[in-house]
């Protein structure tokens, strides 16, 4: 499976988290902020989530650290088509000529061409952001696309992988779970965790609103199914692997009650989002006391600053959407 240890593989970047599963940091925005993860059993390997176009030489790297060749890429399988999670998945196959992209259905389109993709980010990011950040979309010929289905399983070397549809953070999104592992891929679906916001070797987790496609009900539906599998832990894309599950998973929801709540009540303020904003990073500083954090309130905004831009802009798109 590998021709190197885990130290020389951590080493170069790949940590691995036992069971075949390794993570490279893709290094989007920040150490520690974007994960892609690599699956190999039996010789034969997948990677879920690949970070942006400017990620790949690493992943690529990280194969080379493992000792794989890569035609032993079968799937590449973005969680969702959001730049950060698959802006690199038409450059990276171009890279893995035995490699198919499992997408959801509802995302393959944007793979196969990605104008409509680049040109919303763009509205969102500006185009200073998306040069830095972002890197050039490669379309993925249609052939090597393949749509995924709820509850298909996916033989990945002597391991089946499970792939149920997963809306709430958005509507073309996927869970994936690893029965050897008993964890989930969980993308955008189970959250965001930084390390840096660990307390006392604890995850914290809050819910992303991100836009367009925030849907509070739909998430808290996918969340149930997901903890139904009774998982040991969660592969976050936001960041890493994180265990254990059912604190997360009360924490989680408990967030999103406050969240949904506090969009509910703002609903019709004026400058909504510079008021949204301020009732997430309250929410956030409030949650994080409660739970023994002693980061200053000006380091949690600084290490949630984005998040908590992207999250009010997400949550205006909602409340728009929600009937008069």
């Amino acid at each position: 499976m590998t021709s190197m240890s885990p130290l020389s593989a951590e080493s170069d970047g790949v940590v691995p988290l036992g069971h075949g599963v390794y993570q490279v940091d893709t290094l989007f925005h920040r150490a520690h902020f974007d994960a892609a993860y690599l699956v190999v059993d039996d010789g034969h390997a997948a990677f879920i989530d690949t970070g942006t176009g400017l990620a790949v030489p690493r992943l690529l790297a990280a194969l080379e650290a493992l000792g794989l060749r890569r035609e032993q890429v079968d799937w590449v399988i973005p969680t969702h088509v959001h730049l950060d999670h698959a802006g690199g998945v038409g450059p990276l196959m171009q890279q893995l000529p035995a490699a198919r992209a499992l997408v959801h259905p509802r995302g393959a389109r944007h793979l196969i061409d990605p104008s409509a993709l680049y040109q919303g980010a763009l509205a969102v990011y500006g185009q200073e952001e998306m040069d830095r950040s972002y890197g050039t979309l490669v379309p993925v010929p249609a052939e090597r696309v393949v749509e995924s289905e709820d509850g298909q399983q996916l033989p990945l070397g002597q391991r089946v992988l499970t792939l149920i549809d997963s809306p709430g953070h958005a509507k073309h999104h996927h869970a994936i779970w690893d029965p050897v592992s008993r964890g989930w891929f969980t993308g955008d679906t189970f959250g965001l965790s930084y390390r840096e916001l660990d307390v006392d070797g604890q995850p914290w987790v809050l819910p992303t609103t991100t836009p367009v496609q925030f849907d509070p009900a739909a998430l808290r539906q996918t969340i149930a199914r997901l903890m139904a599998s009774q998982p040991e832990c969660m592969y976050l894309t936001h960041y890493g692997r994180c265990a254990p599950v059912e604190p997360m998973a009360r924490q989680l929801l408990g967030l999103l009650d406050k969240v949904e709540t506090l969009g509910l009540r703002l609903r019709h303020a004026p400058q909504r989002h510079e008021a949204l904003k301020q009732g997430l990073a309250q929410i956030y500083r409030a949650s994080l006391l409660a739970t023994g954090s002693t980061l200053p309130g000006a380091e949690i905004d600084r290490l949630l600053d984005m998040d908590i831009e992207l999250n009010a802009q997400g949550m205006g798109v909602w409340l728009d959407r929600l009937p008069a």
